[in-house]
């Protein structure tokens, strides 16, 4: 594993977008503070820039970095559920506004997968998470179904946990109002 997140993390570094298993489904990444990459990455996608992505963060601190949350807010949110959840803070602090919604809230995920959160804290950066499909189509079950032409278009496709052909599922998705209470955007 060490091999792997230190050849991933040189690519990040250089502002290349990788190809990678997160926490849930496979996905295409990049250093979130890299503009040029984001905007690589919507158009891998064939997305609209006007669509948010998620961001992936490895502790609370870093969490709390990015959104200038209380660490007990964060605590609480990421404690109610073993399963994993982004959520929608209402501003993102140090970020491509790229990444965030019309209304400046940005989701993040604190991730609890080892390899993640070794690629994260090795990169010292939070990384960009958006599904390896194109904007409008199912989301790839497994490392397989991700189309041909997405792995081409990727700088470096992480040579882990490639052989798990579980079907994956996205996460759970909470929006964090600006009066603090919670609203399930997804289940």
């Amino acid at each position: 594993m060490f091999n792997e997140i230190t050849s991933t993390v040189r690519v990040l570094l250089s502002g290349g977008i990788i190809l990678y298993p997160t926490d849930t489904i496979w996905g295409l990444g990049c250093d979130a503070t890299n503009e040029v990459a984001i905007r690589r990455i919507f158009r891998i996608k064939k997305r609209s820039e006007i669509r948010s992505l998620l961001v992936l963060a490895d502790s609370i601190e870093m969490v709390q970095s990015i959104t200038g949350s209380e660490p007990e807010v964060i605590r609480e949110l990421m404690g109610e559920t073993q399963k994993p959840t982004t959520i929608i803070y209402p501003q993102g602090i140090g970020l491509s506004d790229l990444l965030k919604a019309e209304d400046g809230s940005i989701g993040i995920r604190l991730v609890k997968d080892e390899f993640c959160k070794k690629l994260i804290n090795s990169l010292g950066l939070p990384i960009v998470s958006t599904t390896a499909n194109y904007s409008g189509y199912p989301f790839p079950g497994n490392y397989y179904e991700i189309p041909d032409d997405i792995k081409f278009s990727v700088d470096y496709i992480v040579d882990w946990n490639k052989d798990n052909t579980a079907n994956a599922i996205p996460s759970r998705v909470v929006k964090l109002m600006p009066d603090g209470t919670k609203k399930v955007i997804r289940a």
